[in-house]
């Protein structure tokens, strides 16, 4: 297992060492010990799985503290463009996002400590699988629009063919970036 740094202290691109053979592949998705050596020490306690239709966007999503949540996110079929939004106010990329492509050919993942807005978009049809430190807690839930202007996030969609993503109307409702920052 190794891991690539990004842009934005925390966030981390995992990748596990996939043994390939001509019956298929095998690979450990989750070892907390290996984890734990490369710096990623949260103690896991919920697994979640959505599956979506190319062209849907869920997010951009977080609970707020005491609820806040570490995510460990994989694509076990299919493809996503994951975002996530610095939201730390206290860290020099508050506001900030990073991009990554998950999908079920590289097998990588996407590690995405606390204080973080998390979001994807589905380039394909798409299982994606995420770890959670912390319980889902209704009254923590926030989020921001996804396609606020101050983030500014170029999620791709129509140069995947996607003429207009498919968002919930829960997610329509969301707040702005400044609405959410002076809610803080």
């Amino acid at each position: 297992m190794r891991l690539e740094k990004t842009p934005i202290n925390g966030l981390l691109e995992v990748y596990p060492f996939v043994l390939k053979d001509e019956r298929g592949y095998f690979f450990e998705s989750y070892q907390f010990k290996k984890l734990k050596e490369l710096g990623i020490k949260d103690n896991f306690v919920q697994d979640n799985q959505s599956l979506s239709s190319k062209g849907v966007l869920r997010g951009i999503h977080l609970q707020k503290a005491p609820s806040q949540q570490a995510k460990l996110i994989r694509v076990i079929k299919g493809r996503v463009l994951d975002v996530a939004v610095d939201l730390r106010q206290d860290s020099p990329t508050f506001g900030q996002h990073h991009k990554v492509i998950l999908d079920d050919r590289n097998h990588n993942m996407f590690y995405i400590p606390e204080g973080f807005g998390h979001g994807f978009l589905a380039l394909e049809d798409t299982i994606l699988l995420y770890k959670c430190n912390d319980f889902y807690d209704k009254p923590a839930e926030s989020g921001i629009i996804w396609n606020d202007p101050d983030l500014n996030i170029d999620w791709g969609h129509e140069a995947a063919g996607i003429a207009r993503p498919q968002i919930s109307e829960k997610d329509l409702q969301l707040p702005s970036f400044k609405e959410f920052a002076q809610s803080l």
